[in-house]
Parts: structure tokens; sequence; C-alpha cells
């Protein structure tokens, strides 16, 4: 699974016109799920996110969690995330799980964050979704959960690892 996670001021989801989701202070997380992913990288994935220490503390630190912020998660689904554009115009999409592989993926993560005490609103899958979001700092994480014993080579993004101009 990846994810983009955006620490917001406040953020909105709107299918046809109407609001499917919206928070105030927290995060916006779009969720992008592959074919080998499981319920066990959603709650991977879910309890890492409400973990973060990404909120400021009374000193300015990033030292606080959404959940010690009383903050809320909208979360999105986002196959795109899984899309390589690195041939072509035309990225290609074949890292994405199906939609009926994708969906359970994407609830089951969500029902996770939940039991984390992070009130989490979504969006819609197989909808076209306008997502309006006021980036706070801004704050922007990209989190991949870890990969299964013995899968190797370059993440789909290319990337292959070492040292990494300053990465």
């Amino acid at each position: 699974m990846r994810a983009v996670v955006q620490r917001v001021t406040r953020g909105r989801c709107t299918v046809a016109g109407a609001v499917t989701g919206s928070i105030g202070a927290g995060l916006v997380i779009l969720v992008g799920v592959t074919s080998s992913d499981s319920d066990g990288d959603a709650e991977w994935l879910a309890k890492k996110i409400a973990s973060l220490r990404i909120f400021a503390d009374d000193d300015g630190r990033m030292n606080r969690d959404v959940r010690e912020v009383r903050g809320a998660a909208l979360v999105i689904p986002q196959f795109t995330l899984y899309g390589d554009a690195r041939h072509g115009r035309r990225p290609d999409f074949t890292l994405a799980a199906p939609p009926a592989e994708a969906e359970p993926v994407f609830e089951s993560f969500c029902r996770h964050l939940a039991a984390e005490d992070v009130p989490v609103e979504r969006g819609r899958f197989r909808e076209h979704m306008e997502i309006e979001l006021l980036n706070d700092g801004p704050v922007t994480l990209m989190i991949d959960t870890p990969r299964p014993p013995g899968v190797t080579g370059a993440a789909p993004g290319g990337a292959k690892g070492g040292s990494g101009g300053g990465q």
C-alpha cells in the first residue's frame, strides 16, 4: 500500500455536488492499493499514520500525533499513486489493484484507522471526486508498507535504494 499524508487545517471531498466527507484540522490521506496488499498492510499503515508525530506541541515542535490534537482523517482512494510514468506519455496503472480488490483493502484501512481513535471521513470508490484542502505547513509524507520477505527489486517508482542525493 502507498499513502500520501498531508497535514491540513481543513479538507473536503465532493462527488457530483454532494459532500462525501469533510474535516477540520487533521490529515488528508490519499491511499493506493496493489494486488499483493492485505488486511495486514492496511492495519500496519493505519497504525503508522495514526502515530505520526507531525503536529506541533506547545513549543512548536512536531511532537504530537493526530489523536493528541483531536484531529480527523479524510481518506481518499487514489489508484493513480501507483501510476508509472517512466515511459511514454500515458501513465501505466498495472501496479494498481483492480477496484474489486482494492476497495475491501481501502475499507479495511479506514476501519483500522478508526480503531486507532481517529475519526474517519471518506472519498468514494469509482467516482470522480473533487478534493479541497488547506495544507498546513506544508507537511506532506509518502509512506509505503514494508515489502514482504523475499521480495526484491526496484520500488514501483524506479527507486533502488542506496545513497540518494539527500533522501
